[in-house]
């Protein structure tokens, strides 16, 4: 599998601005955009992309495969090792991430819907070695798994994050029906956690003295969140699905309650209020911006690069399932003060956003015959 398409994609004009939850949305006003390159084809529905050295990659598909993609494009056997998946409906195996000192351990961590009794599920993380000859994982170890498992093809959320010091954040999903468990603390649905790399709990974790809390708990009242990533501030930033509208940005803070499904932009599938139909409530964190209607967004990096130019650097890159596009959201602080919605011609499902050691944006596809991407600044 070689580099075969090499295509400039360009925004659609409109005229004026548009005013979406607060940031200006100006398609119009933009710096060139980067050239699309295939790298890599017939991946069926990747979910994670991650970068292992000398121009290689590793990615996972979401029926329970990860293989390993070489700097020419070609696309490895499925990697022996993994544990056992259950890929149904919106699980398997999804996010990957490589430690801190990969380069030395060769440890990564990635996270799947694990497989209970009765035809249960929930989201597991595990960690585990990638072999010298990157053929096979070795000492593998589930050092999460979100409980309770329940009867779900839905929700698992699961983007993981290590954060500075190397604790592990992970987010998980509410399991759809279970949505009112994102609301108490005797649960892990509709939660971000964080744990150790072994999967010990740090002691400053905000519930770890609170009787019939789960002391993994980081945050709560969260939805469905597919994205997540360190801001240029060093701080977690999370994004999530709303239901029909209100898809959400967050920046979880210790302990708080960000009100799912108490609070919401959005509304119930066919319409209709959901709970009380309200949007804000004492106590609850309103999102740092939201999208109504609803692009389905999933994975998230901020820029770090020189590479596509100072409009770009520390700006947040979020995929759209829904829309098939790239968002480019420009940050003043915590404030989301600048949309740009690029690669609308690209026609693709964006799963994953990652920026790669050489400083390039890679993007995954999620389809059948899905493909991995890498943006070139624009000549």
């Amino acid at each position: 599998m070689t580099f075969v398409t090499r295509r400039p994609l360009s925004t659609s004009m409109f005229a004026g601005f548009l005013l979406v939850a607060g940031a200006i949305v100006n398609p119009s006003v933009r710096a060139a955009e980067p050239v699309v390159e295939v790298v890599a084809r017939d991946l069926q529905n990747p979910w994670a992309v991650a970068f292992i050295g000398q121009g290689r990659m590793l990615v996972t598909e979401r029926p329970g495969r990860m293989r390993v993609i070489e700097p020419d494009g070609r696309v490895g056997q499925p990697l022996e090792g993994l544990p056992a998946i259950d890929a149904v409906g919106q699980g398997g195996l999804l996010d990957l991430i490589t430690d801190s000192g990969f380069a030395s351990n060769r440890r990564l961590y990635f996270c799947y819907s694990e497989p209970g009794s009765a035809g249960t599920n929930s989201t597991a993380l595990a960690s585990a070695r990638l072999s010298d000859d990157a053929r096979r994982l070795e000492d593998v170890k589930v050092i999460f798994s979100q409980q309770p498992k329940v009867a779900s093809r839905l929700h698992f959320g699961c983007r993981v994050v290590e954060a500075p010091g190397g604790l592990l954040f992970l987010t998980l999903g509410d399991r759809y029906h279970r949505m009112a468990d994102a609301q108490t603390l005797d649960n892990h649905h509709g939660k971000v956690v964080r744990i150790r790399k072994d999967g010990g709990v740090p002691p400053d974790n905000p519930f770890v003295q609170r009787v019939g809390a789960r002391p993994e708990i980081w945050s709560y009242g969260h939805r469905n969140p597919q994205g997540a990533a360190l801001g240029v501030d060093g701080h977690l930033w999370t994004q999530e699905h709303g239901p029909q509208g209100g898809d959400e940005i967050n920046r979880p803070e210790a302990g708080r309650n960000y009100g799912w499904p108490v609070i919401t932009h959005g509304e119930n599938y066919g319409g209709g209020k959901i709970g009380d139909g309200i949007t804000a409530r004492q106590g609850m964190e309103q999102p740092l911006h939201q999208w109504t209607p609803s692009i389905a967004p999933s994975g998230m990096v901020f820029v770090q690069t020189d590479r596509y130019g100072p409009a770009w650097k520390g700006s947040l890159l979020v995929g759209s399932l829904k829309f098939r596009y790239l968002s480019r959201l420009e940050i003043d602080g915590t404030r989301v003060v600048r949309e740009e919605r690029l690669l609308p011609e690209l026609g693709q499902r964006v799963r994953d956003v990652r920026e790669g050691p050489d400083g390039l944006i890679y993007l995954l596809t999620d389809d059948r015959n899905g493909q991995l991407l890498r943006l070139k600044p624009a000549p």
